[in-house]
């Protein structure tokens, strides 16, 4: 066996598989990984998790994070939202910091457990009404384009 290729074997199968986590893959990327497709529902709960990172001066995966998302049981449109923010943000049910509420509306709050700020996240009527009725043969496409959108093209905060 060529002496490279048996170094990229023993590699591929002696380092650890770090899921969501290697070299900052683009939401995309990392959305398809949580969500299994890159909806643009859970496309923008990843740029929902994204921007509240940002502005809650927190990192990824931070025991000061804390996601809630309020929805219908029923709609999975909006409960793939949630997908997306757990993509985004790393919080997740086994670190008890995603919750995911039953609620006759949609929203989302992200909080700074520690500074007690948060931001409470809507999708536009503009968004829903582009992206609600996308065939399952174009959600990656969509998906796509709703990750080249700004934050004020996606939700409103309140």
């Amino acid at each position: 066996m060529n002496p490279t290729r048996r170094a990229v074997l023993i590699a591929a199968t002696t380092l650890p598989l770090r899921a969501h986590d290697d070299e900052n893959p683009p939401p995309i990327a990392r959305t398809t990984l949580i969500h299994g497709t890159a909806s643009p529902y859970a496309v923008a709960g990843y740029q929902m998790g994204d921007y509240a990172l940002q502005k809650l001066a927190l990192e990824r995966g931070s025991p000061d994070l804390e996601v809630t998302h309020h929805c219908p049981a029923a709609d999975p449109l909006a409960s793939s939202i949630i997908d997306g923010l757990q993509a985004a943000t790393g919080a997740s049910l086994g670190k008890r910091n995603l919750h995911c509420q039953d609620d006759s509306k949609t929203y989302s709050t992200i909080r700074n457990r520690k500074s007690g700020q948060s931001l409470r996240f809507e999708l536009l009527p503009a968004f829903t009404r582009r992206y609600t009725a996308v065939s399952a043969d174009k959600l990656y496409d969509a998906g796509a384009e709703v990750a080249d959108l700004k934050p004020h093209q996606i939700f409103g905060l309140r």
